[in-house]
């Protein structure tokens, strides 16, 4: 199984960024630790700033090759219909994540554009979000 784990803007900072909200983790420290729960599937990270960026890699995963698709795609979420468009292009599954509570912070980030042409959201759970998601894509593919 081969799982693309992407990453919007600022979550490069992981670690660094306001610790208080996202924690110590950085995204190398994420990175590893799915590939110790999930020696089995082969993964694919990228994190990228750039929304066109983020849809040339959305695009790359609907030309095959990828099973399915865990995405924060960060502050994106909430205005960019382009990664909406090319998540809803996918044939594959796709979960959202969030690290926070999305719902619980400022009233913008309570609607995501991506969330409703996704398999499912995981929001609130921290970094355990994408192990959840990856566990649903393992899971839906058995």
């Amino acid at each position: 199984m081969h799982i693309l784990i992407l990453n919007g803007p600022n979550l490069g900072m992981l670690g660094q960024r306001e610790p208080e909200v996202y924690g110590s983790e950085t995204l190398t420290d994420l990175e590893a630790r799915l590939r110790k729960r999930f020696p089995g599937v082969q993964f694919t990270f990228f994190q990228s700033n750039h929304e066109g960026v983020l849809v040339d890699e959305l695009n790359r995963a609907a030309d095959g090759g990828v099973d399915g698709v865990v995405i924060n795609p960060g502050a994106y979420a909430h205005s960019s219909y382009a990664i909406r468009d090319a998540v809803a292009a996918l044939k594959i599954p796709v979960v959202e994540v969030h690290i926070t509570n999305v719902h619980a912070r400022e009233e913008f980030r309570r609607r995501s554009l991506i969330a409703p042409v996704c398999r499912g959201v995981v929001t609130g759970l921290g970094r355990r979000g994408y192990e959840l998601a990856v566990q649903f894509l393992v899971d839906e593919r058995a």
